[in-house]
């Protein structure tokens, strides 16, 4: 990828999408790059649509605005590419992450991508529940998103995660959680 990858995640309210945000960014800061993590909310509440964008590099960042031409595009909840336009400035070699457990290739035709883009998809959701016992996709997606843009090793995306979830969390949620990443790191499917 690029010396400056830009993410924009999708997702809705109460799914953990800012919280994703945020651990990769904790993730990649302590593997020595820059790094920026913020969102932005309509209403705040559970379900409501929101972005969260990422700016990772090897160089300082001093951009402060929301991502507009991302290199990856995260979709926590594949109902919102039905009402919005989640592919929207997504740059000709983007790649899509989405959750659900259709195949990639009819994603990519919902998606209207264009043929330089990958699409990938991950049953987020279930490894959640299936790992942690609750619909919070947002360990998964990390899982998937790290692999397919090598951003940062799965090794040190789970060591983070352990580092960000052991000050407010059980163990048994915190290896839930740990579960849910290797999961979507090892399930991601590419179309």
């Amino acid at each position: 990828m690029a010396d400056t990858v830009e993410i924009r995640w999708h997702g809705r309210g109460g799914q953990g999408t800012v919280t994703a945000a945020k651990v990769l960014a904790d993730a990649c800061l302590s593997g020595g790059r820059y790094v920026q993590a913020f969102p932005e909310y309509g209403p705040e509440r559970a379900g409501a649509p929101l972005r969260a964008y990422n700016r990772v590099s090897s160089k300082e960042l001093r951009t402060h605005c929301p991502v507009l031409r991302p290199q990856a595009v995260c979709v926590v909840d594949a109902t919102l590419i039905d009402s919005i336009d989640v592919g929207e400035g997504a740059t000709e070699d983007a790649i899509f992450v989405v959750n659900t457990s259709k195949d990639p290739k009819e994603i990519r035709g919902k998606l209207n991508a264009k043929s330089g883009q990958k699409v990938f998809t991950v049953d987020a959701t279930k490894i959640a529940i299936d790992s942690i016992g609750k619909a919070l996709p947002n360990a998964s997606m990390l899982g998937a998103l790290c692999k397919v843009t090598h951003l940062v090793s799965l090794e040190h995306l789970l060591e983070d995660i352990k580092k960000s979830f052991g000050k407010k969390f059980s163990q048994k949620i915190i290896d839930g959680n740990l579960e849910a990443t290797r999961r979507g790191y090892e399930e991601v499917r590419e179309g």
